[in-house]
């Protein structure tokens, strides 16, 4: 009788009781992600909704239950997505609410769908960690794709987050899912139990740190530091533009490669001979990675340059995945008449994507592929090159995500690229954290969030190719569909 107790007060509760503490536990479940860094949490939170999923008595409550546990869940997760939004609040303040709920309850849709789906095929929690993790994958890709915010996320700091070089973010997904499952049964069966400890136990265990690099390339990152509200102020822009040649020109270590983060340089590519000149004479043959805006013709993209030694651009790489309502809008000059615009974008139709990634030659240093802002969160972006990269490197304005949440959940997925390929990672990020990461994902130095400067750090070697970045999605992907074909067919054999 014991064991029926929790079930007998669930059904006690009022429908709207139910739901809101769905959303709860979708809350609690989300404080896995930085800053809070409480991965136990995720487990105690999905479990909980797993929980709630298996006390549900029709395909109706099923996914009910479903959308209420996401929009809890991608509410806390994503609140720093109104952070764009208050840069020009009279410009864009008023849609700072509606980006929240919309953004939650619209990827809401994919949980909800995994839930309805799991009653209908009478599968189980196991059935559902499948299915949502086959959900989660879908909203890797979908209409441009948005990651963020995935539960796999929260594993970074623990060991089972190394199994990303093997299955990738996705994979670890579904063995969070079904370590959440064999939670919420747990009390069913001894097997359960024991599967539960384990997954507790994968979930806290940290990674081991090891001695950093003693020798090596030396990389300088700039932080200028520029907020995003007064970064194209014409009275601050010299400001920040001096604080990055102050910190290209800083001794006494004499770097192999310096890094300026996205749109450092304050004028487009078209019109900054004396600011690339201003910027080599600092460098003092240094190369330099920069980010800039420029035109071709009508178009404006978002890049990254390359300027060589003798003080010219060498390389010239556009960002291709854009971030959609913020750096262009689909039917955008049409939207632009009713005053809704991009927010990185100052007209309508905003930014051009590039054709795709590449990689830049960095002499000595070797390979690299650039990653500008968001394009990091998109683990197919990173292994879409024909060859593998030495290292990855982003360029980021965090100034965007504000100075809670955004700017860290996007370290900490750009630390899972780095164990999902097997790769270091340097970062560059306007306000921060600018960091370098080396292959296990273990941030072997950084400039915290908010100041001016720079950091010089040793470039960690890369490991061997993983598994993950030579077979990519496709084998999950093919194996989560056959195993939902296969429930199909089960609930299909089993109601005739």
């Amino acid at each position: 009788m014991a064991e029926q107790a929790p079930v007998r007060w669930w059904a006690a509760r009022s429908r709207w009781q139910q739901l809101a503490l769905t959303i709860l536990f979708g809350a609690i479940a989300a404080l896995g992600h930085a800053p809070f860094s409480l991965p136990i949490l995720t487990l105690v939170g999905l479990a909980l909704g797993f929980a709630v999923f298996a006390a549900s008595q029709t395909p109706a409550q099923a996914l009910w239950r479903g959308l209420a546990l996401g929009t809890g869940y991608f509410a806390v997760s994503l609140n720093w997505i109104v952070e764009p939004f208050l840069v020009d609040v009279a410009r864009h303040g008023w849609m700072a609410p509606f980006a929240l709920v919309f953004l939650a309850s619209g990827l809401s849709l994919f949980w909800g769908a995994a839930f309805w789906g799991a009653y209908r095929l009478r599968a189980g929690v196991l059935g559902l960690a499948v299915l949502l993790a086959g959900a989660e994958m879908l909203r890797a890709y979908v209409f441009t794709g948005f990651p963020w915010a995935m539960p796999a996320y929260v594993l970074v700091d623990s060991i089972t987050g190394q199994l990303a070089a093997v299955v990738g973010s996705h994979g670890l997904n579904l063995l969070l899912f079904c370590g959440v499952a064999a939670c919420a049964i747990a009390g069913r069966h001894k097997v359960f139990v024991a599967l539960g400890i384990v997954a507790t136990t994968a979930v806290l265990w940290p990674v081991p740190q090891s001695d950093l690099a003693l020798d090596g390339p030396v990389v300088r990152l700039v932080q200028p530091n520029a907020p995003q509200h007064q970064k194209w102020d014409p009275a601050l822009m010299p400001v920040f533009f001096q604080r990055g040649l102050a910190a290209t020109k800083a001794g006494p270590v004499r770097p192999d490669l310096i890094v300026w983060p996205e749109t450092a340089v304050p004028v487009a590519l078209n019109y900054a001979d004396s600011t690339l000149a201003a910027m080599s004479d600092a460098a003092s043959g240094v190369p330099v990675v920069f980010g800039v805006n420029r035109f071709d013709g009508e178009r404006i993209y978002n890049s990254a340059g390359v300027l060589a030694s003798d003080g010219s651009v060498s390389q010239i790489y556009d960002k291709h995945h854009l971030v959609p309502f913020g750096e262009y809008i689909p039917l955008g000059d049409m939207l632009a008449r009713i005053g809704i615009h991009g927010m990185a974008a100052r007209n309508g139709q905003g930014f051009s994507a590039g054709p795709g990634p590449e990689l830049l030659d960095l002499g000595a240093l070797g390979r690299a592929l650039p990653l500008i802002c968001y394009e990091v969160v998109f683990p197919q972006d990173v292994l879409s090159v024909s060859e593998r990269p030495d290292f990855l490197l982003q360029l980021t304005n965090d100034a965007w995500f504000g100075n809670f949440s955004g700017p860290y959940q996007h370290l900490q997925q750009a630390r899972m690229r780095a164990i999902e390929t097997g790769l270091p990672l340097i970062r560059a990020a306007n306000t921060g954290v600018s960091a370098v990461v080396d292959p296990k994902g273990r941030l072997t130095a950084q400039l915290p969030l908010n100041t001016a400067g720079h950091l010089d750090a040793i470039l960690p070697s890369a490991q061997p190719q993983t598994l993950y970045a030579r077979s990519g999605d496709l084998p999950l992907g093919g194996g989560l569909v056959m195993i939902t074909i296969l429930l199909l067919w089960r609930s299909r054999v089993n109601s005739d």
